[in-house]
């Protein structure tokens, strides 16, 4: 009878100790996507050259995985997947379309996003970096996709300047005083380096969350070219290897000095990532946060990058714009609260899978979508759900399409010009690097990819898309 009429009193200390309510005791989802960055260049995956003391850090305290795909080889439908949980044959935007006078081809209104989802269960949303699904007012911006705040770039092109004139904050454009909108020499660059900026805005967003569990997409424009960064963070590398100048007649800015930025650029991203995690113990919130750090595609070829240098697709055939391994191969570390720390999973997983990974870890029921719930990966509990396939499809480049079925993958290309182009076969785990074509000698491999490419597809919604 004592216990019965002292439960009212220990239920208001509880209450003045702040004891949290069940939706308070949701975790916090970070999402950090950076752009192009290769599977081979964090020290955690094997890289020699470039420092990325802090993603290696993390990497031995979370999940690292090693056989985790992008949703496309190209930014705008890699993203459209990870919002929404369709792979590429299901996805609303299926390639990258610009539309003028600025943005990319708008996300329809009728998509569900994680955002969206989260924010209906009382999440605090915010969207930092490259936007690229919508121009600013149409049905494809972040604030129609579940997102109460914004800071970045709308288009994708913008984004091709690190020290624009001027970014996105919230629905007000702001101008950045002493930088041009030009971006030919170095010179012309400015003085503002947009990656600070989101950085800042993300520690501010984190430091100024309350009660509210909250999803920060960090979707930063680091390393995609043009090659900038800081003299003082390109001087880390100076001189340490070859490194003659990019003059910058093959598109984006010229630069003195290529691998030394582009080294530094990836290190400045890894430091910003650092500056997250910091800031989270220092909230004491790193304990209840879901951290996902991951790549929109694979390494790029232009702009002066030099992905055989760094070895950034770890020898694997392609690299951006190609749906073979090193187009769409990218690293993959997750922190979950509950989850194991420094292992290891060799789990065939891709950016789609992060939707129903997420809602789980909200505790919110998920939609039908084309994504496999991760956490048994993450926890080392449980079974993953069985996957069928991994489908790819990208319209530009003649139009191509893969699948992943166990360890094989069929890969189809130019199929716009001949809709009879041959199956190409793969073995992934005797083949990584997909170099010996299987399909001579493998009829039944043919026939079954056949039908999966076919079956593992809906009509795009632009005819242009389709093949």
């Amino acid at each position: 009878m004592r216990f019965v009429l002292l439960i009212p009193l220990l239920l208001t200390l509880l209450s003045l100790v702040g004891c949290a309510t069940p939706s308070q005791r949701k975790p916090n989802v970070i999402v950090f996507l950076t752009d192009d960055l290769g599977v081979g260049e964090l020290g955690c995956y094997g890289q020699k050259i470039i420092r990325t003391p802090h993603l290696d850090a993390f990497a031995a305290d979370s999940v690292l995985f090693t056989q985790a795909y992008s949703g496309s080889p190209v930014c705008a439908p890699s993203r459209c997947c990870l919002l929404t949980g369709y792979h590429t044959g299901h996805a609303a935007i299926r390639d990258n379309k610009e539309i003028q006078p600025e943005g990319q081809q708008p996300l329809p209104s009728t998509e569900t996003t994680i955002a969206s989802l989260l924010r209906s269960a009382g999440y605090s949303t915010m969207a930092i970096g490259k936007w690229g699904l919508g121009p600013p007012g149409s049905s494809g911006d972040p604030f129609s996709h579940g997102f109460d705040h914004f800071f970045g770039y709308n288009c994708q092109r913008h984004a091709h300047n690190h020290c624009p004139a001027w970014l996105y904050n919230d629905r007000e454009r702001i101008d950045l005083p002493g930088n041009s909108a030009k971006y030919s020499t170095s010179e012309e660059s400015g003085p503002i380096y947009a990656p600070d900026l989101f950085r800042d805005q993300a520690l501010s967003f984190i430091e100024r969350s309350g009660e509210r569990p909250f999803f920060l997409l960090f979707a930063t424009t680091i390393p995609h070219a043009a090659l900038q960064a800081p003299e003082a963070d390109i001087a880390e590398y100076a001189n340490q290897f070859h490194d003659p100048p990019y003059d910058g007649k093959k598109g984006y800015l010229k630069t003195q000095h290529p691998r030394a930025t582009y080294a530094a650029m990836v290190t400045r991203m890894d430091r910003d990532f650092g500056a997250v995690i910091t800031k989270l113990r220092e909230r004491n919130l790193l304990d209840n946060t879901l951290i996902i750090f991951t790549s929109d595609n694979g390494p790029t070829f232009n702009g002066g990058t030099d992905s055989t240098f760094f070895s950034s697709a770890q020898g694997r055939r392609g690299l951006k714009c190609e749906i073979y391994e090193g187009g769409i191969r990218v690293p993959l570390l997750i922190r979950s609260p509950a989850g194991s720390r420094g292992t290891t999973s060799s789990t065939p997983c891709a950016v789609w899978d992060l939707f129903p990974t997420i809602a789980t870890a909200a505790q919110l029921d998920t939609p039908d979508h084309d994504g496999i719930d991760l956490t048994p990966a993450l926890t080392g509990r449980g079974s993953l759900a069985p996957r069928t396939v991994m489908y790819w499809e990208y319209p530009s480049s003649g139009w191509s399409q893969a699948v992943r079925f166990d360890n094989f993958k069929a890969v189809r290309t130019g199929v716009r010009k001949n809709p009879n182009a041959p199956i190409q076969i793969f073995d992934l785990e005797t083949d990584p690097n997909e170099t010996t074509n299987l399909a001579a000698t493998r009829p039944d491999l043919v026939a079954r990819g056949t039908q999966l490419l076919r079956d593992s597809r809906t009509p795009a919604a632009l005819p242009e898309w389709n093949p």
